[in-house]
C-alpha cells in the first residue's frame, strides 16, 4: 500500500488518467494556435508515416493509433478530405481499405513536428528528471504493468 493507505498501482493508473486527461488538451492547444494539424490527425499521419511504404490496412491503423477505431476511421475521412492521406481499396480482399500518407500529409507532419516536440517538452519533459522520462516511456500497451512497478511512484504522472 502507498504511504497514504491507497494502492499503489490505483493510484499509477488514477495518476496516467490525469496526466492524460491535461497533456493531450495542452499539446492540442499549442498545434491550434501554431495553425498546425490537430493532435488526432498527428496521430493518424505519425503512425502512417513508419509504416513500411508509409501505408496500413485501416484495421491495423486502428490498432496502432491511440484513438478509438470509430474515431481513426472519421480522421481518416477527414484527412482525406484535406489531401494528406487516400484510402486505397485492397485489391488482395476486397472488404478492407488502406490508408496511405500523401506526399502533403508528410509535409503537414513535418511543419508540425516543432511545434509537437516544443509542445511535450513544456508540457511534460520539463516536469520530469531523465529518469522518469525512461520511466513513462516504458508504459506503452505491453509493458504498462511493468512500468508501475519499476517506477515504484506515480510522480511522473503527478501533473498541476
Amino acid at each position: 500500500m502507498a504511504e497514504d493507505g491507497e494502492d499503489p498501482e490505483v493510484a499509477a493508473w488514477r495518476g496516467l488518467l490525469v496526466a492524460h486527461s491535461r497533456l493531450v488538451p495542452a499539446v492540442e492547444a499549442d498545434l491550434r494556435a501554431a495553425g498546425q494539424v490537430s493532435l488526432s490527425w498527428y496521430d493518424v499521419l505519425l503512425e502512417l508515416n513508419a509504416a513500411p511504404g508509409r501505408r496500413l490496412r485501416m484495421s491495423e491503423l486502428g490498432q496502432r493509433a491511440v484513438l478509438s477505431r470509430t474515431r481513426v476511421s472519421r480522421v481518416m475521412d477527414e484527412l482525406a478530405a484535406a489531401g494528406l492521406a487516400d484510402r486505397q481499396p485492397d485489391q488482395a480482399d476486397g472488404r478492407s481499405s488502406f490508408a496511405v500518407l500523401t506526399p502533403a500529409g508528410r509535409n503537414a507532419l513535418r511543419r508540425a513536428w516543432p511545434v509537437y516536440r516544443e509542445a511535450i517538452r513544456r508540457h511534460l519533459g520539463a516536469r520530469l528528471t531523465e529518469q522518469q522520462c525512461r520511466t513513462a516511456a516504458l508504459t506503452d500497451t505491453s509493458t504498462v504493468s511493468t512500468a508501475v512497478h519499476i517506477g515504484g511512484s506515480v510522480q511522473f504522472v503527478a501533473m498541476s
